[in-house]
C-alpha cells in the first residue's frame, strides 16, 4: 500500500465529540491527524492533544483554507454533513463523512453536484456495514449460498432520551421529525447483501404514542417502520426507535434468500445469531452463526481475509472494529489503491429512502418513489 503518512494530511471537524472517536481507527491505519476543528473552544485544546493534532480551529472553512489538510473527517451533527462535505469537495479535499449523507433531498442533490465537480473522493462512514457478522453475510451472498436474497429486516433500537437533553440537535433531526430519520445503520448492510439493487419506493407508518420530555413537551415518533421495495423486487423492513423505554438492540438484521436465511442475535441473554444454508445442510435446522465460523475450513472459505486475522489495534476501535475498516477503505480510496466502497451514490442509496419516508408518513403511509442519485446529471 502507498505510504499514506506522506499522502494524506487529515483534519477532523467535530473533534470534541464524535469526530474524536476516529482517533483509534486513524492510529491503527497509520494516518496522522494534522488539524482539528470544533465550535467547543473550551475543550478544543484537550481534543487536539488527545488526537495528536498540531493545529486547532473553531471555524471549519478556516481549517479547510489554512491548515494544509487534503482530507477531512466530518463528525458533526447530521444536519451539517452535506454542507460541510460540499465545502471540502469544492476545495478538492477528500471527505469521510459520518451518517447520514444529508437531511433533505435538496442538499443531497447539491452534494452530488459537488462530487461530480470535484477531484476529491467522497465516502460515507457507515461503520455498521463493516461489522464482522455483516461482512461475513455479504461474503456468503457473494458466493451464492443464499441464492437470490428477496427479503430482509434491519432494526436500530437505541433509547436516547437522556442524550437528547445533552446533544440537543438529536431532538429535532433524529427523534423530532416524523419518519425514519436515521436508517443507514439498518439499511446499509442490507443493501450490500443485495449488490446492484436499490430501493425504488417506500412507505412508512408510526404508532400514536408520543414521548413527553422532562419539561412536559410532547415530541418525537416512538417506533416508525419503513417498508422498502427494491428495483429487483425484494422487500425490506426497517425499524428505527430511539425513544421507547427498553434495552438497546441496535444491530438487528435478518436476511431471507431462496437457498438460505440468517437472523442476528438481538443482544439478550443467551441470544446469538443463527443461519441456515442449503449448501451446508438440506435439513432445515438453525446453525449457530458464531459456531459456524469457528470451523477452520468454513472460516477460510467464507470469512474475508481482513477479518480472519485482524490486529489488536483494529479490534480495539469502535463499532466492533468497524471504525478501523472504514478509515482503511477511505485511505485506500484516496490513494487510488481501491475503489471507494461507499461513495456518493451508495451513500444516497442508504440515505434517500429515509428522507422519502418522512414524506410518506405525513401522507398517511403512502408508497412514494425514491429518486436515483445517478440520474441527477444537471450541473446547475
Amino acid at each position: 500500500m502507498t505510504n499514506i503518512k506522506n499522502e494524506l494530511q487529515l483534519g477532523i471537524v467535530g473533534a470534541c465529540a464524535r469526530g474524536g472517536d476516529f482517533k483509534s481507527g486513524c492510529a491503527a491505519a497509520g494516518l496522522r491527524i494534522k488539524a482539528v476543528c470544533d465550535i467547543n473552544a473550551a475543550d478544543l485544546d484537550r481534543a487536539a492533544r488527545t488526537l495528536g493534532a498540531a493545529q486547532t480551529y473553531t471555524n471549519y472553512e478556516e481549517m479547510l483554507d489554512k491548515s494544509g489538510v487534503n482530507a477531512v473527517v466530518i463528525g458533526t451533527p447530521m444536519q451539517l454533513h452535506a454542507t460541510q462535505a460540499v465545502m471540502a469537495l469544492e476545495r478538492n479535499i477528500h471527505v469521510l463523512c459520518e451518517v447520514t449523507a444529508g437531511v433533505s433531498i435538496e442538499e443531497c442533490r447539491a452534494l452530488v453536484r459537488a462530487c461530480k465537480a470535484s477531484q476529491a473522493i467522497y465516502m460515507m462512514a457507515e461503520n455498521y456495514a463493516y461489522m464482522k457478522p455483516n461482512i461475513v453475510v455479504r461474503e456468503l451472498v457473494r458466493q451464492g449460498l443464499f441464492g437470490r436474497p428477496y427479503y430482509a429486516e434491519g432494526e436500530y433500537v437505541h433509547e436516547l432520551k437522556r442524550l437528547n437533553e445533552i446533544t440537543k440537535w438529536r431532538r429535532q433531526w433524529q427523534t423530532g421529525i416524523a419518519g425514519v430519520t436515521y436508517c443507514t445503520h439498518s439499511l446499509g448492510p442490507i443493501l450490500q447483501w443485495m449488490p446492484g439493487d436499490r430501493v425504488v419506493k417506500v412507505c412508512c407508518e408510526d404508532t400514536d404514542v408520543r414521548y413527553r420530555d422532562p419539561r412536559g413537551d410532547e415530541y418525537g415518533q416512538m417506533s416508525p417502520v419503513m417498508l422498502c421495495k427494491t428495483a429487483q423486487g425484494a422487500l425490506l423492513k426497517i425499524r428505527v426507535d430511539m425513544l421507547s423505554d427498553r434495552p438497546h438492540a441496535w444491530a438487528n438484521y435478518a436476511l431471507q434468500g431462496t437457498d438460505g436465511c440468517y437472523e442476528s442475535g438481538r443482544g439478550g441473554p443467551g441470544e446469538s445469531g443463527k443461519i441456515w444454508l442449503r449448501a451446508l445442510s438440506e435439513k432445515m435446522e438453525w446453525i449457530d452463526f458464531e459456531s459456524l465460523l469457528t470451523v477452520d475450513e468454513l472460516a477460510r472459505r467464507y470469512v474475508p481475509e481482513s477479518w480472519r486475522h485482524p490486529s489488536k489495534e483494529a479490534l480495539a476501535t469502535g463499532h466492533g472494529g468497524g471504525d478501523y475498516f472504514v478509515v482503511l477503505d477511505f485511505v485506500n480510496a484516496c490513494t487510488g489503491n481501491r475503489p471507494c466502497p461507499i461513495g456518493i451514490h451508495e451513500a444516497l442509496d442508504m440515505t434517500l429512502p429515509g428522507l422519502v419516508s418522512q414524506q410518506s408518513i405525513l401522507q398517511g403511509g403512502a408508497w412514494l418513489p425514491v429518486p436515483d442519485s445517478r440520474q441527477w446529471c444537471d450541473p446547475g
